[in-house]
Protein backbone atom coordinates (compact mmCIF):
# COMPACT_ATOMS: atom_id res chain seq x y z
CA UNK A 1 0.00 0.00 0.00
CA UNK A 2 1.54 3.62 -0.82
CA UNK A 3 0.40 6.81 0.61
CA UNK A 4 0.80 9.97 -0.44
CA UNK A 5 1.27 11.14 -4.01
CA UNK A 6 4.47 11.58 -6.16
CA UNK A 7 7.60 12.02 -4.48
CA UNK A 8 5.87 11.83 -1.34
CA UNK A 9 4.85 9.05 -2.03
CA UNK A 10 5.38 5.67 0.78
CA UNK A 11 4.92 2.62 1.82
CA UNK A 12 3.43 0.72 4.41
CA UNK A 13 7.41 -0.61 5.39
CA UNK A 14 8.86 2.49 4.85
CA UNK A 15 6.55 4.49 7.52
CA UNK A 16 7.31 1.45 9.44
CA UNK A 17 10.60 2.00 9.39
CA UNK A 18 10.82 5.47 10.64
CA UNK A 19 12.24 5.89 14.25
CA UNK A 20 9.55 8.41 14.70
CA UNK A 21 6.54 6.07 13.84
CA UNK A 22 7.90 3.27 15.59
CA UNK A 23 8.22 5.09 18.79
CA UNK A 24 4.82 6.51 18.70
CA UNK A 25 3.62 2.22 18.27
CA UNK A 26 5.45 1.80 21.03
CA UNK A 27 3.90 4.25 23.41
CA UNK A 28 0.22 3.49 21.57
CA UNK A 29 1.13 0.29 22.87
CA UNK A 30 2.49 0.87 26.26
CA UNK A 31 -0.62 2.79 27.08
CA UNK A 32 -3.28 0.19 26.01
CA UNK A 33 -1.22 -1.98 28.32
CA UNK A 34 -1.45 0.54 31.19
CA UNK A 35 -5.46 1.27 30.60
CA UNK A 36 -6.38 -2.02 29.99
CA UNK A 37 -4.29 -3.39 33.39
CA UNK A 38 -5.77 -0.76 35.39
CA UNK A 39 -9.28 -1.60 34.38
CA UNK A 40 -9.23 -5.21 34.66
CA UNK A 41 -5.69 -6.59 35.50
CA UNK A 42 -7.14 -9.96 36.06
CA UNK A 43 -8.27 -10.47 32.20
CA UNK A 44 -4.18 -8.88 31.36
CA UNK A 45 -2.48 -11.15 33.42
CA UNK A 46 -4.77 -13.99 32.28
CA UNK A 47 -3.96 -13.22 28.25
CA UNK A 48 -0.26 -12.66 29.56
CA UNK A 49 -0.36 -16.17 31.36
CA UNK A 50 -1.40 -17.85 28.09
CA UNK A 51 0.73 -20.47 26.96
CA UNK A 52 1.56 -21.38 23.39
CA UNK A 53 4.34 -24.23 23.32
CA UNK A 54 6.64 -24.30 26.01
CA UNK A 55 6.33 -20.38 26.91
CA UNK A 56 3.88 -18.05 27.94
CA UNK A 57 3.07 -14.80 25.88
CA UNK A 58 4.84 -12.52 28.34
CA UNK A 59 7.86 -15.16 27.83
CA UNK A 60 7.24 -15.45 24.47
CA UNK A 61 7.41 -11.31 23.68
CA UNK A 62 10.42 -11.18 26.25
CA UNK A 63 12.66 -14.24 24.81
CA UNK A 64 11.18 -14.31 21.33
CA UNK A 65 10.32 -11.40 19.62
CA UNK A 66 12.81 -9.66 21.76
CA UNK A 67 15.18 -11.42 19.85
CA UNK A 68 13.92 -10.14 16.58
CA UNK A 69 14.47 -6.31 18.00
CA UNK A 70 18.14 -7.42 19.46
CA UNK A 71 19.15 -8.52 15.74
CA UNK A 72 18.12 -5.73 14.20
CA UNK A 73 20.41 -3.89 16.90
CA UNK A 74 23.25 -6.38 16.38
CA UNK A 75 22.98 -5.34 12.58
CA UNK A 76 22.84 -1.75 12.95
CA UNK A 77 26.11 -2.22 15.30
CA UNK A 78 27.49 -4.12 12.32
CA UNK A 79 27.04 -1.38 10.20
CA UNK A 80 27.91 1.76 11.97
CA UNK A 81 31.28 -0.26 13.33
CA UNK A 82 31.94 -0.86 9.89
CA UNK A 83 31.04 2.17 7.71
CA UNK A 84 29.25 4.27 9.55
CA UNK A 85 29.89 6.48 13.20
CA UNK A 86 31.88 3.72 15.32
CA UNK A 87 34.31 2.78 12.07
CA UNK A 88 36.86 5.48 13.49
CA UNK A 89 36.66 5.51 17.45
CA UNK A 90 38.67 8.69 17.50
CA UNK A 91 35.61 10.26 15.91
CA UNK A 92 33.33 8.53 17.98
CA UNK A 93 35.20 8.49 21.23
CA UNK A 94 33.01 11.73 23.00
CA UNK A 95 29.74 9.62 22.45
CA UNK A 96 31.46 6.48 23.05
CA UNK A 97 32.87 7.38 26.83
CA UNK A 98 29.75 9.85 27.49
CA UNK A 99 27.45 6.38 27.07
CA UNK A 100 29.76 3.93 29.02
CA UNK A 101 29.62 7.27 31.90
CA UNK A 102 25.85 6.78 31.10
CA UNK A 103 25.72 3.44 32.21
CA UNK A 104 27.78 3.72 35.37
CA UNK A 105 26.60 6.91 37.03
CA UNK A 106 22.63 5.54 36.93
CA UNK A 107 23.83 2.02 38.25
CA UNK A 108 25.92 3.73 41.13
CA UNK A 109 23.06 6.70 42.24
CA UNK A 110 20.49 3.93 41.96
CA UNK A 111 23.19 1.59 44.68
CA UNK A 112 23.78 4.62 46.48
CA UNK A 113 20.07 4.97 47.51
CA UNK A 114 19.32 1.31 47.65
CA UNK A 115 22.23 0.56 50.25
CA UNK A 116 21.25 -2.84 51.97
CA UNK A 117 20.80 -1.41 55.49
CA UNK A 118 18.63 0.80 54.31
CA UNK A 119 15.90 -1.97 52.94
CA UNK A 120 16.84 -1.72 49.30
CA UNK A 121 16.88 -3.96 46.77
CA UNK A 122 21.11 -3.20 44.71
CA UNK A 123 20.26 -6.39 43.02
CA UNK A 124 18.09 -4.08 40.96
CA UNK A 125 21.51 -1.87 40.03
CA UNK A 126 21.13 -2.61 36.28
CA UNK A 127 17.33 -1.35 35.80
CA UNK A 128 18.35 2.33 34.55
CA UNK A 129 21.71 1.86 32.66
CA UNK A 130 19.83 1.62 29.31
CA UNK A 131 18.39 4.20 26.98
CA UNK A 132 15.44 3.61 24.50
CA UNK A 133 17.27 3.75 21.30
CA UNK A 134 13.51 4.46 19.48
CA UNK A 135 11.77 6.27 21.78
CA UNK A 136 15.09 9.04 22.06
CA UNK A 137 14.93 9.20 18.68
CA UNK A 138 11.56 9.70 17.60
CA UNK A 139 11.73 12.45 20.48
CA UNK A 140 14.46 13.84 19.11
CA UNK A 141 13.24 13.83 15.61
CA UNK A 142 9.95 15.24 16.58
CA UNK A 143 10.90 18.25 18.30
CA UNK A 144 14.51 18.73 17.23
CA UNK A 145 14.03 20.19 13.81
CA UNK A 146 16.24 22.34 13.33
CA UNK A 147 19.48 20.81 15.22
CA UNK A 148 22.60 19.45 13.78
CA UNK A 149 22.43 16.29 12.00
CA UNK A 150 25.75 15.26 14.06
CA UNK A 151 23.30 15.89 17.30
CA UNK A 152 21.81 12.70 15.69
CA UNK A 153 24.74 10.74 15.01
CA UNK A 154 25.86 12.21 18.94
CA UNK A 155 22.28 10.07 19.92
CA UNK A 156 22.33 7.02 17.88
CA UNK A 157 26.22 6.28 18.76
CA UNK A 158 25.72 6.52 22.31
CA UNK A 159 22.45 4.11 22.25
CA UNK A 160 24.09 1.92 20.19
CA UNK A 161 27.42 1.49 22.36
CA UNK A 162 24.63 1.78 25.08
CA UNK A 163 22.45 -1.25 23.72
CA UNK A 164 25.95 -3.00 23.34
CA UNK A 165 27.19 -2.61 27.35
CA UNK A 166 22.96 -3.93 28.40
CA UNK A 167 23.48 -6.86 26.41
CA UNK A 168 26.67 -7.47 27.78
CA UNK A 169 25.29 -7.29 30.85
CA UNK A 170 22.36 -9.15 30.38
CA UNK A 171 24.46 -12.07 29.54
CA UNK A 172 26.77 -11.93 32.15
CA UNK A 173 25.31 -10.63 35.07
CA UNK A 174 21.57 -12.25 34.35
CA UNK A 175 22.66 -16.04 33.70
CA UNK A 176 22.78 -18.37 36.92
CA UNK A 177 23.09 -21.68 35.30
CA UNK A 178 25.14 -22.66 32.38
CA UNK A 179 23.87 -25.50 30.25
CA UNK A 180 27.21 -26.47 28.40
CA UNK A 181 26.36 -28.35 25.65
CA UNK A 182 23.31 -25.85 24.69
CA UNK A 183 25.57 -23.31 24.45
CA UNK A 184 27.93 -24.51 22.79
CA UNK A 185 24.97 -25.65 19.98
CA UNK A 186 24.37 -22.00 20.11
CA UNK A 187 27.91 -21.10 19.38
CA UNK A 188 28.04 -23.90 16.42
CA UNK A 189 25.12 -21.85 15.27
CA UNK A 190 26.57 -18.65 15.29
CA UNK A 191 30.16 -19.67 13.77
CA UNK A 192 28.30 -21.62 10.83
CA UNK A 193 26.59 -18.29 10.31
CA UNK A 194 29.41 -16.67 9.94
CA UNK A 195 31.09 -19.28 7.41
CA UNK A 196 28.17 -18.80 5.30
CA UNK A 197 28.53 -15.12 5.33
CA UNK A 198 31.99 -15.54 4.47
CA UNK A 199 31.43 -17.92 1.54
CA UNK A 200 28.63 -15.52 0.28
CA UNK A 201 25.61 -17.20 0.46
CA UNK A 202 22.46 -15.69 0.48
CA UNK A 203 19.41 -18.18 0.72
CA UNK A 204 16.89 -16.87 3.15
CA UNK A 205 15.65 -20.35 3.75
CA UNK A 206 19.29 -21.14 4.99
CA UNK A 207 19.79 -18.49 7.63
CA UNK A 208 15.93 -18.51 8.80
CA UNK A 209 16.04 -21.69 10.03
CA UNK A 210 19.49 -21.37 11.49
CA UNK A 211 18.53 -18.34 13.43
CA UNK A 212 15.64 -19.88 14.95
CA UNK A 213 17.92 -22.74 16.24
CA UNK A 214 21.11 -20.55 17.38
CA UNK A 215 17.76 -18.88 19.67
CA UNK A 216 16.57 -22.43 20.64
CA UNK A 217 20.07 -23.45 21.77
CA UNK A 218 20.51 -19.85 23.28
CA UNK A 219 16.98 -20.50 25.07
CA UNK A 220 17.77 -24.03 26.81
CA UNK A 221 21.55 -23.03 27.67
CA UNK A 222 20.32 -20.32 30.48
CA UNK A 223 22.07 -17.20 28.79
CA UNK A 224 18.94 -14.92 28.03
CA UNK A 225 17.57 -16.27 24.30
CA UNK A 226 18.28 -12.13 22.86
CA UNK A 227 22.36 -12.80 23.03
CA UNK A 228 21.33 -14.80 19.60
CA UNK A 229 19.94 -12.11 17.92
CA UNK A 230 22.85 -9.51 19.21
CA UNK A 231 24.93 -12.22 18.00
CA UNK A 232 24.09 -13.07 14.61
CA UNK A 233 23.27 -9.91 13.78
CA UNK A 234 27.30 -8.81 14.92
CA UNK A 235 28.79 -11.59 12.09
CA UNK A 236 26.55 -10.83 8.98
CA UNK A 237 28.21 -9.41 6.38
CA UNK A 238 28.97 -5.54 6.09
CA UNK A 239 30.53 -5.82 2.73
CA UNK A 240 32.36 -2.91 2.24
CA UNK A 241 32.96 -3.38 -1.27
CA UNK A 242 29.33 -4.56 -2.08
CA UNK A 243 26.49 -2.16 -3.01
CA UNK A 244 23.71 -3.92 -1.15
CA UNK A 245 26.08 -5.91 1.54
CA UNK A 246 23.65 -8.55 3.79
CA UNK A 247 23.57 -6.02 6.52
CA UNK A 248 21.63 -3.44 4.87
CA UNK A 249 19.38 -5.29 3.14
CA UNK A 250 18.59 -7.57 6.16
CA UNK A 251 18.03 -3.96 8.29
CA UNK A 252 15.68 -3.03 6.20
CA UNK A 253 13.70 -6.43 5.74
CA UNK A 254 13.25 -6.92 9.66
CA UNK A 255 13.21 -3.28 11.25
CA UNK A 256 9.33 -2.98 10.07
CA UNK A 257 8.91 -5.94 11.96
CA UNK A 258 10.69 -4.91 14.89
CA UNK A 259 8.91 -1.39 15.21
CA UNK A 260 5.89 -3.15 14.15
CA UNK A 261 5.10 -6.13 15.94
CA UNK A 262 8.37 -6.82 17.95
CA UNK A 263 8.19 -4.28 20.40
CA UNK A 264 5.11 -3.00 20.24
CA UNK A 265 3.53 -6.42 21.38
CA UNK A 266 6.36 -6.46 23.85
CA UNK A 267 5.22 -3.10 25.53
CA UNK A 268 1.97 -4.53 25.25
CA UNK A 269 2.86 -7.29 27.49
CA UNK A 270 5.01 -6.24 29.97
CA UNK A 271 3.93 -2.22 30.84
CA UNK A 272 0.28 -2.94 32.29
CA UNK A 273 1.12 -1.85 35.75
CA UNK A 274 -0.86 -0.87 38.59
CA UNK A 275 -0.62 3.19 38.81
CA UNK A 276 -3.37 3.15 41.29
CA UNK A 277 -2.71 6.13 43.87
CA UNK A 278 -2.12 3.59 46.66
CA UNK A 279 0.92 2.38 44.77
CA UNK A 280 1.70 5.30 43.53
CA UNK A 281 2.33 6.60 47.39
CA UNK A 282 4.03 3.27 47.82
CA UNK A 283 6.50 3.80 45.23
CA UNK A 284 7.44 7.15 47.02
CA UNK A 285 9.07 5.63 49.96
CA UNK A 286 10.05 2.66 48.17
CA UNK A 287 14.03 2.90 47.43
CA UNK A 288 13.59 0.53 44.55
CA UNK A 289 11.48 2.82 42.76
CA UNK A 290 13.33 6.03 43.95
CA UNK A 291 16.36 4.72 42.61
CA UNK A 292 14.97 3.79 39.19
CA UNK A 293 13.74 7.40 38.99
CA UNK A 294 16.58 8.59 40.48
CA UNK A 295 18.98 6.56 37.83
CA UNK A 296 17.28 7.59 34.73
CA UNK A 297 16.69 11.12 35.13
CA UNK A 298 20.33 12.49 36.92
CA UNK A 299 22.08 9.37 36.17
CA UNK A 300 22.07 9.62 32.98
CA UNK A 301 22.21 12.91 32.37
CA UNK A 302 25.11 13.32 34.53
CA UNK A 303 26.35 10.63 33.52
CA UNK A 304 26.76 11.50 29.71
CA UNK A 305 27.21 15.18 30.14
CA UNK A 306 30.35 14.50 32.05
CA UNK A 307 31.58 11.58 30.42
CA UNK A 308 31.15 13.66 26.86
CA UNK A 309 32.75 17.34 28.66
CA UNK A 310 35.39 15.36 30.51
CA UNK A 311 36.56 13.43 27.38
CA UNK A 312 36.53 16.85 24.98
CA UNK A 313 38.19 18.82 28.55
CA UNK A 314 41.15 16.04 28.76
CA UNK A 315 42.03 13.96 25.50
CA UNK A 316 42.18 15.59 21.89
CA UNK A 317 38.61 14.64 21.40
CA UNK A 318 36.39 17.09 20.15
CA UNK A 319 32.43 17.23 19.80
CA UNK A 320 31.68 17.48 15.67
CA UNK A 321 32.10 20.57 14.39
CA UNK A 322 28.75 23.18 14.80
CA UNK A 323 27.58 21.36 17.64
CA UNK A 324 27.03 23.06 20.91
CA UNK A 325 27.35 21.51 24.69
CA UNK A 326 24.11 23.04 25.46
CA UNK A 327 22.72 20.78 22.73
CA UNK A 328 24.54 17.79 24.10
CA UNK A 329 23.11 18.56 27.58
CA UNK A 330 19.72 18.03 26.22
CA UNK A 331 20.64 14.60 24.49
CA UNK A 332 22.17 13.37 27.72
CA UNK A 333 18.68 14.10 29.33
CA UNK A 334 16.93 12.27 26.98
CA UNK A 335 18.99 9.39 27.73
CA UNK A 336 16.96 8.86 30.58
CA UNK A 337 14.45 7.68 28.18
CA UNK A 338 14.42 4.13 29.29
CA UNK A 339 11.49 1.76 28.23
CA UNK A 340 12.46 -1.53 26.62
CA UNK A 341 15.30 -2.74 27.82
CA UNK A 342 14.91 -1.28 31.53
CA UNK A 343 11.61 -3.06 31.18
CA UNK A 344 13.41 -6.60 30.47
CA UNK A 345 16.21 -6.19 32.62
CA UNK A 346 13.39 -5.38 35.88
CA UNK A 347 12.36 -9.06 35.19
CA UNK A 348 15.85 -10.19 34.88
CA UNK A 349 16.90 -8.85 38.32
CA UNK A 350 13.32 -10.07 40.24
CA UNK A 351 12.73 -13.19 38.39
CA UNK A 352 11.17 -14.68 41.62
CA UNK A 353 9.25 -11.65 42.96
CA UNK A 354 6.69 -10.21 40.13
CA UNK A 355 5.93 -7.92 42.89
CA UNK A 356 9.08 -6.15 42.78
CA UNK A 357 9.39 -6.73 39.38
CA UNK A 358 6.03 -4.35 38.71
CA UNK A 359 7.12 -1.86 40.63
CA UNK A 360 10.58 -1.41 39.01
CA UNK A 361 8.39 -1.39 35.78
CA UNK A 362 6.50 1.49 37.37
CA UNK A 363 9.42 3.36 38.19
CA UNK A 364 10.74 2.65 34.49
CA UNK A 365 7.68 4.37 32.93
CA UNK A 366 7.45 7.10 35.67
CA UNK A 367 10.95 7.69 35.40
CA UNK A 368 11.31 7.64 31.26
CA UNK A 369 7.91 9.85 30.94
CA UNK A 370 9.85 12.54 33.37
CA UNK A 371 13.02 12.18 31.61
CA UNK A 372 11.23 12.62 27.84
CA UNK A 373 9.26 15.63 29.27
CA UNK A 374 12.35 17.38 30.12
CA UNK A 375 14.54 16.49 26.95
CA UNK A 376 11.64 17.79 25.28
CA UNK A 377 11.26 21.24 27.04
CA UNK A 378 15.49 21.41 26.97
CA UNK A 379 15.19 20.33 22.90
CA UNK A 380 12.66 23.08 21.79
CA UNK A 381 14.53 25.34 23.18
CA UNK A 382 17.43 24.67 21.91
CA UNK A 383 15.89 24.09 17.83
CA UNK A 384 13.93 27.55 19.04
CA UNK A 385 17.61 29.35 19.52
CA UNK A 386 19.00 27.48 16.18
CA UNK A 387 16.19 28.91 14.00
CA UNK A 388 16.34 31.88 15.72
CA UNK A 389 20.37 32.58 14.48
CA UNK A 390 19.32 30.85 11.19
CA UNK A 391 16.56 33.94 10.69
CA UNK A 392 19.28 36.62 11.82
CA UNK A 393 22.01 35.41 9.54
Amino acid sequence: MIFGAGPDRRTIAEILRDETFGGVLMLVAAAVALIWANLDHASYDLVRDVRLGPLSLEHWASDGLLAIFFFVAGLELKRELTVGSLSRPADALVPIVAAVCGMVMPAVVFLLINLPARGGRPEGWAIPMATDIAFALAILGVVGRGLPASLRAFLLTLAIVDDLGTIAVIATVFTDTIRLGWLLGAAGCVLLWWLLQRRRIDRWWIFLPLGVLAWVCTLQSGVHATIAGVAIGLVTRSGLREDHPPVERWEHVWRPVSSAVAVPLFALLSAGVSLSPRVLAQLVHEPLAIGVVAGLVLGKTIGVFGGAYLTARFTRAELAPGLRWREVFSVAVLAGVGFTVALLVSDLAFPDDPGLAEHAKTAVLIGSVLAGILATISLTRRSRSRRRVSNVD
